[in-house]
């Protein structure tokens, strides 16, 4: 046991992944294709959802038994219990009305007004959590541990012991501030993580393969891409981007507003976020790479409007045509290595005037267009898993990684070859909002181009130069030598799930999410012969600056159904009742933790709390168990959209998975990522595991009469 408490797994334990779906919209008729459930004027109302992005991002629960009744949707992880009538007729009073995607004018002060009227997040009651945290010891560690850990909890929580002063002092911190985790999160999590971001840390989305006849045909549908998100950046500008809702509550929408102008910058001990698009003077350009060559491209016309997407292939091609040989130096390859490295290479790089403003240029740029070279040809079957890795790192030093700027928050993806997609920096954002941003572009990019712009002369975008001297060479090829044992070391699958989607669990009354972290559970269970620590993201956009926390998949009724799944003398209908009964204990948890009574980030606070306040650490926190608790062998995360993507991301642990799922209706897109160096671990057994748990559970539905639990 003690070998899965080292400081790499107990950091990597307390990162975040990119957590599940959580939407809202709204717009005479109720709108019954979306969850805003506004009045909408006109003959159709209520026959399509007020934005097209809701639509795939919905789930069903009710109706039972009549198709037509409108249903309660819900957008976080399928899971909300409906509310009662009399909560849902107040809630429709609620001040935050759903604007029009696209605004004519400005609504300054909008954003802010909402901010502060959304609740603070609460600190949980101590007692509470720490009977909550020996119930999600139970499935994970020993009897024998288990004992020991809770001669530790009676001790934390003695009257007037250690607990109850920490507990205060999280309650003052909660008094005093917005939101009592979420600069001790951004820090924890994300700046202080040494460890690269590429793989470790930034995820990575594989959007479906494009059908480009030639060059053209990629820079073209780059230049539409760039139009689609200049047209999201207006609604971010304007204030008029809609508001979200889950369960009825509005949601904060800060991630929204920390995503574009914004770059990672690294420090030697912890890095630093810088926004630019909070200043007076806005970004009007973005990074455009090359062939490992950088650079700015203006994306507004002298009066402010965008360029078009006419406008914007003309610039592309441009960049196309002064940079058709692959420089010799990818200077983007620093950005992947280990923080610290990569923090003294950047003080070393910046010394020079002209790197420096290189540099500060694409820090400053709304966000980085990625004109990849084509990959190598494979085969159809593991072609999706070859984009996922391109996305993530880039492919090494010989293809596409040095086509990168890892410390920038948003990049877009479009190689030669027709894959796409975008890789982005996690701290200011988790995956919703991106996957928010992405079916907003995908959408903007079916648009017939209706509007022939004039041919006004454009400048010609503007080459970053780098003067590479004899140190900076040596720190480029260490990073090269780094990033290349990082990508050999990354093994990732992605699967698309045929048999069914989320409509088979809706029609048994379960939830979608549950069903597949149970079919996560069973899959691990089968291979190993025992439960593990599951992470599964929780959004606290409920509250204000909000991120997220953790859904412990692994229960101890969890664990009672993967056990009986292959117990022979368990009939099928007590399997059956065991799968309700766990599904029905996810959804219950994931309730919980929504809205702010987990215990990960609880315990997290009162640990941080401690070294605050100067004291000897616990011994609740030296303890094996806790060590256990945090190494997430399975780290998971749900993030639908529209889109027929898949996010993806690399395991939290070096014995563990990375899978992340986007459920479609008829099929469930995953992504399953492991380390080589590990001979435990393998993602197409994962996923040849997975797929049987699925359909077996499939199996064992269809086959037993519904009973009530």
């Amino acid at each position: 046991m003690a070998a899965r408490a080292s400081p790499r797994s107990k950091m990597a334990a307390e990162r975040p992944r990119p957590l599940a779906a959580e939407r809202r919209r709204g717009g005479g008729a109720r709108c019954r294709r979306c969850p805003c459930g506004e009045r909408r004027p006109g003959p159709r109302a209520g026959a399509e959802p007020c934005w097209p992005s809701w639509r795939g991002l919905c789930t069903l629960s009710g109706g039972r038994g009549n198709r037509d009744r409108p249903r309660e949707r819900f957008t976080i992880f399928s899971v909300l219990p409906a509310m009662d009538r009399k909560q849902k007729q107040a809630e429709k009073a609620r001040p935050y009305g759903l604007l029009k995607p696209t605004a004519l004018g400005k609504i300054p002060g909008r954003f802010q007004l909402h901010q502060e009227a959304l609740p603070h997040l609460p600190v949980p009651p101590l007692q509470q959590t720490l009977d909550r945290y020996l119930l999600a010891l139970q499935p994970i560690i020993s009897e024998e541990e288990l004992n020991h850990t809770q001669e530790l909890v009676a001790e934390f929580r003695k009257p007037g012991g250690v607990g109850e002063r920490l507990q205060k002092g999280l309650e003052r911190r909660a008094k005093k501030t917005e939101n009592w985790l979420s600069d001790w999160w951004l820090k924890t999590a994300y700046l202080e993580y040494r460890l690269p971001v590429v793989v470790h840390s930034s995820p990575g989305v594989v959007l479906p393969k494009q059908d480009f006849l030639d060059r053209q045909g990629q820079l073209r549908f780059a230049a539409k891409m760039i139009e689609g998100i200049l047209d999201f950046k207006t609604m971010i500008d304007n204030e008029t981007l809609p508001v979200e809702y889950m369960g009825g509550k509005p949601l904060c929408m800060n991630q929204y507003y920390e995503i574009l102008s914004s770059c990672r910058i690294p420090g030697p001990k912890r890095d630093s976020i810088v926004n630019y698009a909070k200043g007076k003077k806005q970004s009007r350009h973005i990074t455009v790479v090359h062939n490992f060559q950088f650079f700015e491209l203006d994306v507004y016309n002298s009066d402010g409007s965008p360029l078009t997407t006419d406008q914007l292939f003309i610039q592309l091609e441009k960049i196309w045509n002064t940079s058709l040989q692959t420089n010799k130096e990818p200077i983007g390859i620093l950005t992947t290595n280990h923080r610290n490295s990569w923090a003294k290479a950047y003080n070393n790089l910046l010394k020079d005037k002209t790197n420096k403003e290189s540099v500060r240029t694409i820090e400053k740029s709304i966000c980085t267009v990625c004109l990849d070279a084509p990959m190598p040809r494979v085969s159809e079957d593991i072609y999706r898993s070859r984009v996922a890795a391109q996305m993530l790192h880039g492919g090494g030093s010989r293809w596409n990684s040095g086509n990168r700027w890892f410390d920038k928050t948003l990049q877009f993806i479009v190689a030669e070859d027709g894959s796409c997609g975008l890789v982005y920096e996690h701290a200011p954002s988790e995956g919703p909002p991106i996957a928010a941003l992405l079916d907003h572009i995908v959408e903007y990019t079916k648009k017939p181009e209706l509007v022939r712009s004039p041919m006004i002369p454009l400048p010609m975008p503007k080459k970053l130069r780098f003067n590479i001297t004899p140190e900076i060479k040596s720190d480029i090829e260490k990073a090269k030598q780094n990033l290349n044992i990082m990508v050999e070391d990354l093994d990732i699958k992605v699967m698309v799930f045929h048999q069914f989607g989320k409509t088979f669990p809706k029609s048994e009354k379960i939830s979608p999410d549950a069903f597949i972290q149970l079919a996560l559970q069973l899959a691990y269970y089968r291979m190993y012969g025992h439960s593990c620590a599951t992470y599964e993201s929780a959004s606290l956009r409920m509250f204000r600056l909000g991120r997220t926390d953790t859904i412990r998949s692994a229960s101890v009724d969890s664990l009672n159904f993967v056990q009986s799944m292959d117990n022979p003398d368990k009939s099928d209908q007590e399997k059956v009742d065991l799968l309700r009964r766990a599904t029905q204990a996810h959804r219950e948890y994931t309730d919980m933790a929504i809205r702010g009574n987990a215990i990960d980030r609880h315990l997290l606070g009162l640990k941080l709390q401690a070294i605050e306040d100067l004291v000897s650490m616990p011994e609740l926190f030296m303890d094996t168990a806790y060590a256990v608790a945090m190494h997430f062998n399975l780290s998971t995360s749900q993030v639908p959209a529209k889109t027929d993507c898949v996010m993806c991301f690399g395991p939290v642990v070096p014995d563990g998975y990375g899978i992340c799922y986007n459920p479609m209706d008829e099929h469930i897109n995953f992504a399953i990522s492991a380390f080589n160096s590990c001979a435990d671990t393998n993602a197409a057994r994962m996923a040849h595991y997975l797929e049987k748990a699925l359909l077996d559970m499939r199996i064992l539905l269809q086959s037993t009469p519904k009973s009530k639990l």
